[in-house]
């Protein structure tokens, strides 16, 4: 018994690290940004061309004979599977490799999106291979960075838009993880400092995500001003004899819920969860995303998203367990998770139902995604591959998306649902949704705001409540 579930354990970390590897290609553009599944087939990679260029504009495509018609608005591309030549407007088009149709979707090379973009889209696409990040139309974020000797010496990076990294630290570093906001090189991707204490940054490029890491030899602290638009970099404040520095930004947390003890070692929790017990067994599990040195977004100057999620997690799950729905927060605290974490706690856990919880500062209302499964993937006989592992439960899992949007919109709450190559959907077997919630209102100030986060928890346990039956029966 303990050799198979040593094996079972092991089979898990390797699908786990798999994840990891992902390929992915980030678009930045006015109309949305998203992210998509590059796959490889032959050598090269490969981008589902309807995927891509949906969230733009209105895109068709079907199958005529031989060949593999799109349109996307008024322009037509007609394409043959297994051949590297298209036709683009009637005039032939070189593809660098050869067309992949599997499974009724259309792939194309993604080293062509540099010459296809522009002739589909009619406008200007910036197109970075290497780091496949694709920015269309004028919307790069440019910065600028230079050290004010004041005391301490502050590293004062202005962007010409509001950004809203990750924040994390490494010994000697401070990393600025950008993976929704375009933000490009400044001309030279190591930037250096008359400053001892902040003598340099790098930039850098990399699976759709941009990053800055600042040096220091001292722990480094950052905070967010002018809207967004300068992110302020200095020596970190003395910590308290017994207080872990491992938050880059400590930011006071939104009115709550009395938060509950921590452990005496928080990384000792999350690298031996424990597994819920069959008394009681849940029938959810609320994910509050970010926590410790991953702050998440930037929704105000002092106001971190892992803050606002862990709020907004402690109210559902009071209005679930109200409703009979006993409820397991994956994190009740400022503790750090992985994405391969979260999903192996939930999946050892075998809830109904998985909900994971974000907040963004764009837009307004409720934003319901469900996972976009990449191409590929493949159980191995009793072990379920990794990257794939929701396919089984995306039906249920859209019926719970569609049932808390029809509840939202009961209460007034402005509601979109969207599908996104979004971990850890991808890799949780039973219902699973993602909820990006943004003001309504009343600004930021209702990410404070108890009665807004007890009505979109109420529209939650509302649309749980109906589908109970079809949830159960998934489980």
């Amino acid at each position: 018994m303990r050799l198979t579930l040593h094996i079972i354990l092991l089979l898990t970390l390797l699908h786990a690290g798999a994840a990891d590897n992902e390929k992915h290609l980030s678009v930045f553009s006015n109309a949305a940004t998203y992210t998509l599944p590059v796959i490889t087939r032959d050598g090269h990679d490969y981008i589902g061309l309807v995927e891509l260029l949906d969230p733009l504009g209105t895109v068709n495509a079907q199958p005529d004979g031989r060949q593999w018609k799109l349109r996307y608005n008024r322009v037509a591309v007609d394409f043959t599977p297994g051949s590297a030549k298209a036709r683009l407007e009637g005039h032939e088009y070189e593809l660098p490799a050869k067309f992949l149709l599997e499974n009724g979707r259309g792939f194309v090379p993604l080293a062509c999106l540099g010459t296809l973009l522009p002739r589909v889209l009619g406008g200007p696409v910036t197109f970075h291979e290497a780091s496949r990040r694709v920015l269309i139309g004028s919307v790069a974020v440019h910065f600028t960075a230079q050290v004010a000797h004041h005391d301490p010496p502050t590293l004062l990076m202005n962007f010409t838009e509001p950004v809203n990294p990750m924040i994390s630290t490494e010994p000697g570093k401070l990393l600025m993880t950008f993976t929704r906001d375009p933000v490009v090189a400044p001309g030279t991707e190591v930037l250096t400092f008359d400053s001892k204490v902040i003598p340099s940054a790098h930039y850098e490029e990399n699976n759709g995500t941009a990053r800055i890491t600042v040096s220091s030899d001292a722990p480094l602290f950052a905070s967010f001003s002018n809207n967004g638009h300068t992110i302020s970099i200095s020596s970190a404040p003395q910590p308290v004899a017994q207080a872990p520095a491992t938050s880059a930004t400590q930011v006071p947390p939104p009115p709550a819920q009395p938060a509950t003890s921590q452990p005496a070692n928080p990384a000792a929790s999350v690298a031996t969860p424990q597994a819920p017990a069959a008394q009681p067994r849940f029938f959810a599990v609320v994910d509050a995303a970010h926590g410790g040195g991953e702050r998440g977004a930037a929704l105000t100057d002092e106001l971190a998203e892992k803050d606002v999620t862990l709020a907004f997690a402690r109210s559902l799950r009071q209005q679930l367990e109200s409703q009979g729905f006993p409820t397991l927060l994956l994190r009740d605290g400022d503790n750090p998770l992985t994405l391969d974490q979260r999903a192996m706690m939930t999946n050892r856990a075998r809830p109904a139902i998985y909900i994971s919880l974000h907040a963004g500062p764009l837009g307004s209302g409720v934003r319901i995604y469900t996972a976009l499964i990449p191409a590929g993937g493949r159980d191995n006989g009793p072990f379920r591959d990794w990257n794939t592992a929701q396919a089984a439960y995306l039906p249920i899992s859209r019926a719970l998306s569609s049932g808390v949007a029809e509840e939202l919109q009961k209460q007034h709450v402005m509601v979109r649902t969207l599908t996104a190559p979004l971990r850890p959907l991808n890799n949780v077997a039973t219902a699973a949704i993602a909820i990006e919630i943004a003001p309504a209102v009343n600004g930021s100030a209702d990410y404070n705001t108890n009665a807004y986060r007890q009505q979109l928890a109420t529209g939650v346990s509302a649309a749980v409540l109906t589908l109970r039956p079809q949830l159960e029966a998934g489980r």
